[in-house]
């Protein structure tokens, strides 16, 4: 790439912004030469705050990239036709120009770009600064930041690992951090390849960070070693490596009911309260989250906000096609039912698990203890089939929400039939957080059919995935499409 602004020059956005430490909220300040940035601990700590406040951004991990997921599934239906609110993903007919597509991928390359550049800021200098410590610390913390970007994108843009066992192409991938204009044409790595630069970064994340406090603010808002553990047991469940999730769940969670972890992580016992407003997400079911204020700069942008899609641009399918219809899913005792409103006088029913309204303030959950209990489960029921442990994980999460349903391992025929069993759990349990669309395409089943006349999308058409940014096929011609 020769000129493509977005991916280059983020030096000088991260040195024009300062955080609240606390908040990761970026705010005005002096201009500071690039020769002073990395001069003082304030600094660095500032700049490594704005790594975060990049990834979190309402038109990438923090809002936009989490409601395309889960509306290229089957659980929502758009009512505003606005193609600048995801109508064409949801519709499955997003292509290389759509408006998602070259934003998505621009602001996931910016926050890689960003966290490229701390690194090397601290490789050169900053580690000098804040210490030895500190700076093996913050450099870990920009990796896992990476890392996050990384996978997210891959899941949108790539075909997924089961597709020739990681071989088809993956992403562009940069270690390196663009401040200047240059010349940044480079080719696509493979599936595999991306996966690889994802768990190296996240290994030696976790090397580096603290141990996580269950609940503590700061351990859910900032990368512990907790986080790059959970974040891969979500990796290698997307590449198949059962053995290895298992061996990365069981670092933080207890091989028994009611699976309290060695940090101290557990099942809320409401799941409502998780996503209360006055919680703000703060709980020890809580591993990662992107925190949001009302101070201007730190709430998503418009049109990007989770809670503005889910409550007002697309409602719950309610034709039977969605989950919404599952009989399974019981009306009457299952918790996770209050997430639905109806709204007045209308037969609408919205996903209400956002629930402030604007500015948009609720905290976006990216990784929850929930998740990993049922990645382990399915890495077990992989592996042993009816695996008692596994029904016992799933029953956790399902008993947490309706206390009427209890499984045993009787309660399955075999193996598959457990594995259907997560599956759907983990349906129900991450509606809105941006799973379902990652879910399917990892799982290899088909985009289902929607209301409105839009076609089932097999695994193997090109709308399967999305196309490659026609912005970064101009500027960089090493890069080729998705075929």
């Amino acid at each position: 790439m020769k000129k493509y602004s977005v991916y280059i020059l983020a030096l000088a956005a991260l040195m024009t912004g300062s955080c609240q430490k606390d908040k990761l909220t970026p705010a005005p300040a002096t201009h500071i030469p690039d020769f002073k940035i990395f001069d003082n601990p304030e600094r660095v700590g500032n700049l490594l705050n704005g790594v975060y406040s990049i990834a979190k951004g309402g038109a990438f991990l923090g809002g936009k990239m989490l409601v395309a997921n889960d509306v290229r599934g089957e659980d929502f239906t758009n009512i505003t036709s606005n193609s600048v609110t995801l109508n064409l993903a949801w519709r499955m007919t997003s292509n290389g120009t759509s408006q998602e597509v070259l934003e998505t991928w621009s602001r996931g390359y910016r926050a890689i770009n960003n966290a490229n550049v701390f690194i090397d800021g601290m490789t050169a200098k900053g580690s000098q600064v804040v210490g030895e410590a500190n700076g093996k610390k913050f450099i870990a913390e920009a990796k896992f930041i990476r890392a996050l970007s990384y996978f997210y994108l891959l899941q949108l843009y790539a075909r997924p690992y089961w597709d020739d066992n990681g071989k088809k192409l993956g992403l562009v991938i940069y270690t390196e951090g663009h401040t200047s204009l240059g010349d940044y044409n480079r080719a696509r790595s493979t599936v595999a390849e991306t996966y690889a630069q994802i768990l190296k970064d996240l290994n030696e994340a976790e090397a580096a960070l603290p141990a996580a406090v269950a609940g503590a603010p700061a351990s859910i808002t900032h990368a512990t070693a907790s986080a790059a553990v959970a974040l891969k047991t979500r990796v290698y469940l997307y590449m198949g490596n059962y053995p290895k999730v298992i061996e990365e769940a069981n670092k933080i969670v207890s091989a028994a009911a009611p699976f309290v972890s060695p940090q101290g992580y557990q099942l809320n016992a409401d799941v409502t309260k998780v996503f209360a407003v006055d919680a703000k997400s703060v709980t020890k079911e809580s591993i990662f989250s992107f925190p949001f204020t009302s101070n201007p700069g730190d709430f998503p942008e418009t049109q990007t906000q989770l809670g503005q899609y889910f409550n007002a641009e697309f409602m719950m399918d309610t034709t039977g096609i969605g989950i919404y219809s599952d009989a399974s899913w019981k009306v009457d005792t299952d918790a996770r039912r209050k997430f639905i409103r109806k709204a007045d006088g209308t037969k609408l029913y919205f996903w209400n698990k956002f629930s402030t309204g604007s500015p948009y303030t609720d905290w976006v959950p990216v990784i929850r203890y929930a998740e990993i209990l049922l990645n382990l489960a399915e890495a077990k029921a992989r592996i042993s089939g009816v695996d008692a442990q596994a029904v016992a994980l799933l029953n956790a999460v399902r008993n947490r929400s309706d206390a009427t349903v209890t499984y045993t391992t009787g309660s399955f025929a075999d193996g598959p039939a457990l594995l259907a069993a997560i599956a759907k759990e983990k349906h129900i349990e991450f509606i809105g957080e941006g799973m379902r669309g990652m879910e399917i395409t990892r799982l290899g089943i088909p985009f289902p059919a929607k209301a409105g006349g839009i076609a089932t999308v097999p695994a193997a058409s090109n709308k399967y995935i999305w196309p490659i940014s026609a912005d970064e096929l101009v500027y960089n011609k090493l890069c080729v499409d998705n075929l």
